[in-house]
């Protein structure tokens, strides 16, 4: 399969780098970047990803030609670095609204993941930053969307075809994410800030609902009550005291 360049978007996979097989899509983002062969707007993409990356330093495990596993490549220096998480919340609610269409139980799970409720995780996100003295200069998001797979899903994960028994064409989809992507950026950069957060809010996981959280071996109740600037989680406590989590502090027991 090849992905042709996109046509009815502005600026994003005018540029697209396929690769039949790789170890990580953002490795090699962030190889062209480095090397100035990319530019804002370019993507990388692969048939087969052989070491995924995901939160935490987690593995993404990916069959070929099942699955979509690309990196976008960005340059929000219109966003202060404090405000990274903007980038993060924009992009999970434009995956969410495309899959979404498809899957009407889809949540996003903090930070950025996309989870069907009840069922599995189905897309993963991350997002490397290459920072200079003047700010931010260049931002990968790495996208892995569980599309076709059926075999060898982890115990936590889903697909989109096991969720609807339906068989997706993957360039299809890419197209339709990338629009969407797109199309929250122009608005992040609009200064759309308030209403990507309220989206982003009003789809989380957990959101304003007691759940089962992990911090350093210890079970505890919490209540999410909102996301910070910098992504820290917002979790009141069964007595009534809020605390700011960070990604590595805490962990969902779903």
């Amino acid at each position: 399969m090849m992905y042709k360049i996109l046509a009815n978007t502005i600026f994003l996979g005018k540029d697209i780098h396929f690769l039949p097989e790789c170890h990580s899509t953002n490795d090699k983002a962030l190889e062209l970047v480095k090397n100035r062969q990319a530019h804002e707007g370019s993507i990388v993409i692969t048939a087969h990803q052989t070491k995924g990356k995901g939160q935490r330093g987690n593995a993404w495990y990916s069959r070929k030609n099942e699955n979509l596993t690309f990196s976008l490549i960005l340059r929000p220096k219109f966003l202060d670095i404090s405000e990274q998480f903007f980038l993060n919340m924009m992009v999970s609610n434009s995956i969410r609204e495309t899959l979404g269409e498809y899957l009407p139980d889809l949540k996003v799970k903090w930070p950025n993941d996309l989870l069907v409720t009840g069922v599995g995780k189905l897309c993963g996100i991350l997002i490397e930053n290459v920072v200079t003295n003047e700010g931010w200069d260049y931002a990968v998001v790495g996208i892995g969307v569980n599309v076709n797979q059926m075999e060898d899903l982890p115990d936590t994960a889903t697909s989109i075809k096991a969720c609807t028994g339906f068989h997706f064409d993957l360039e299809e989809l890419f197209k339709l994410i990338v629009t969407q992507i797109e199309q929250g950026y122009i608005s992040l950069k609009k200064s759309g800030k308030e209403k990507i957060l309220t989206n982003y809010l009003n789809h989380l996981y957990g959101y304003q609902e007691w759940k089962n959280f992990e911090r350093e071996g210890r079970v505890f109740d919490g209540m999410i009550t909102g996301v910070h600037l910098d992504g820290k989680l917002k979790v009141r406590l069964k007595g009534g005291e809020e605390t700011l989590f960070d990604l590595k502090e805490l962990r969902f027991l779903l």
